[in-house]
């Protein structure tokens, strides 16, 4: 059995905006296009050993937490003989009778309004810093700097386990 949690993370091409460094009288710019569209990053977290399982979908709904779902029992091995225990928050989604668990997947539900609790929240600033102070043309950057950053963070077990 193991345990693992989860949490989503909305961004978009409306930019996070960050302070910088620069030299004194000198105002660094950066490029700002606000628009409101959106990708949602799904982040599944093993805080003992750092592992990362993430994916990245158009919506935050039941039927996207189902695939979310059926794709990370698949990907992690889960069925049977390998049981896994998911903490999650109380969203809406993560409540719903319309959701459907995989084989292998239980989950357990956190306390309301708790996210210091989740430690898959710990994972958004790494997530939010790979895609500060920059502007995409469209969601498809987007997703490949996101994928990219994804990538990074799940290559670095140590620093996951040292905030989760």
């Amino acid at each position: 059995m193991e345990v693992w949690y989860q949490d989503e993370a909305r961004l978009g091409l409306k930019p996070i905006l960050r302070r910088v460094w620069a030299r004194r009288g000198c105002r660094p710019a950066a490029v700002s296009r606000t628009r409101y569209e959106w990708l949602y990053v799904y982040g599944f977290v093993h805080p003992r050993s750092g592992r990362c399982y993430w994916l990245i979908l158009p919506t935050v709904n039941s039927a996207a937490m189902t695939v979310a779902l059926a794709e990370f029992a698949r990907d992690i091995g889960a069925g049977p003989e390998k049981r896994v225990v998911l903490v999650v928050d109380n969203a809406g989604w993560h409540t719903s009778h319309d959701l459907q668990l995989p084989p292998g997947i239980e989950l357990f539900f956190l306390p309301a309004y708790t996210p210091e609790l989740q430690p898959a929240e710990r994972l958004w600033p790494l997530i939010r810093e790979g895609v500060a102070n920059q502007s995409f043309a469209d969601l498809d950057a987007l997703q490949q700097r996101l994928v990219d950053r994804c990538l990074t963070i799940s290559t670095t077990p140590h620093i996951v386990h040292a905030l989760t």
